[in-house]
């Protein structure tokens, strides 16, 4: 087979390295790929929103299967013309894409749908907003409505910071047309979880959970990101509280799209606020989560091929997940100044110390070179993104896991490398 992964990131490594492990694929690509995806992947240099390059591309080197990484492919359409173009692909289609595109798109479905969440209004005018602030009391949820990289939800503990954050995403842009629309929610208390699951249109199947930590600093301070590091099992699941995620979530959901039209197929992220036993839907997303896709593809020991094809052909009845007892922990290093202005090309050494039951997925990195004349030892790996690294280690238990990952962690250096030290613990 020829596969071709859409993306760049270290959720697009995880999944070409668990590809690449299947001798079935005899050609792998990803576009464009990063440093470490090139090194079990060939990348191609095309961007995942140019997505005539993207079919031209898939149709010339006769791809077989297609997977796309990240949230704006999926949000413009490419499922659609890959597969006008004859290309078999895995992720949802636009239509289903609006889930994550838009917020309140999602909050309507799960209102409709009976799914437990956050109240919420939504608001396209400034004004009628700012009368509004503290509507649900505080810390007030105010979250652009459409695509902001993980970064357009702003928790505002007082009715200055509120009005501070309508006024950059509003007024000053700074989500651009994503702030066009602004969703407010009551706030939600409690243990934050991720649930992806595998979904056809006729299946749903949860694989295992894992926890997330979105803002940049220890003790769940600072702005948030895209994801500071995951483990997974998460600490708080147990047979009840997944029987209620099942009963009161995932198969509504499935229900849901089965009623309103949406032919979703590819993987459903959930995003949860478990409080006393008791799960809310804070966020949709239609893909792999990132960083938690690292931590689950590391214990999934069901063939990811498979899979992929199960569900592109509603076959996904057929599959039985596998999973490692093993636990995962996955620390992000980010580059200084993220999640806000940050610097690129800072050389990165210490990977080779890794040890090699620990795995380094790479999120921004690129090669470089240090001279003109092209000899192997001129390049170097360096830094080309806000979150540069996962590293991701397995243990029999999750303290164990997290020691390999911060052990290795320290091995690792470039400029300005920031690192949360809590990841693992509740």
């Amino acid at each position: 087979m020829r596969v071709l992964i859409v993306g760049s990131g270290g959720r697009e490594h995880a999944i070409v390295w668990k590809l690449s492990k299947n001798p079935k694929i005899e050609k792998l690509y990803c576009a464009p790929g990063n440093a470490g995806i090139a090194e079990l992947a060939e990348c191609v240099d095309i961007q995942g929103e140019n997505i005539d390059s993207i079919c031209q591309f898939a149709v010339a080197n006769k791809i077989d299967l297609a997977v796309i990484g990240p949230e704006v492919p999926l949000s413009l359409g490419i499922v659609d013309a890959l597969e006008d173009n004859g290309i078999r692909t895995f992720g949802p289609n636009r239509k289903c894409a609006q889930l994550e595109a838009s917020k309140a798109f999602t909050k309507k479905f799960l209102e409709r749908h009976g799914i437990p969440t956050a109240r919420y209004k939504e608001f396209t005018d400034r004004k009628e907003l700012e009368d509004a602030i503290g509507i649900f009391g505080y810390p007030m949820v105010i979250k652009a409505d459409g695509l902001a990289a993980g970064k357009g939800v702003i928790i505002a503990e007082t009715k200055e910071a509120a009005e501070k954050a309508i006024g950059e995403i509003m007024g000053d842009k700074v989500f651009g047309v994503a702030g066009d629309k602004i969703v407010v929610e009551e706030f939600l208390t409690g243990i934050e979880a991720s649930m992806l699951c595998f979904v056809d249109e006729n299946t749903i199947v949860p694989m295992e959970s894992a926890q997330d930590y979105k803002r940049i600093f220890d003790g769940d301070n600072g702005p948030n990101t895209g994801g500071m590091g995951t483990y997974s099992p998460s600490l708080i699941f147990n047979a009840g509280l997944q029987e209620k995620i099942n009963s009161q979530i995932l198969l509504p959901a499935l229900k849901g799209f089965q009623k309103d039209g949406l032919n979703f197929k590819g993987v459903l992220f959930v995003g949860l606020m478990i409080k006393d036993g008791d799960p809310k839907v804070i966020e949709f997303n239609n893909r792999f989560g990132d960083p938690e896709t690292q931590v689950i593809l590391v214990r999934l020991e069901t063939d990811l091929l498979d899979i992929f094809e199960a569900v592109t052909n509603n076959r996904l009845s057929e599959i039985t997940l596998k999973w490692s007892e093993k636990k995962a922990v996955c620390v992000v290093m980010a580059a200084g100044g993220y999640p806000g202005h940050y610097e690129k090309g800072d050389k990165i050494c210490g990977l080779e110390r890794v040890d090699n039951e620990v795995t380094v997925f790479h999120a921004g990195t690129v090669m470089k070179t240090s001279n003109r004349t092209g000899a192997a030892n001129d390049f170097y790996m360096a830094t080309n993104g806000g979150r540069v690294l996962g590293i991701t280690a397995l243990g029999d238990t999750h303290e164990d896991a997290r020691t390999k990952a911060y052990e290795n962690v320290k091995r690792i250096t470039f400029k300005g490398a920031q690192y949360r030290r809590d990841i693992g613990l509740i």
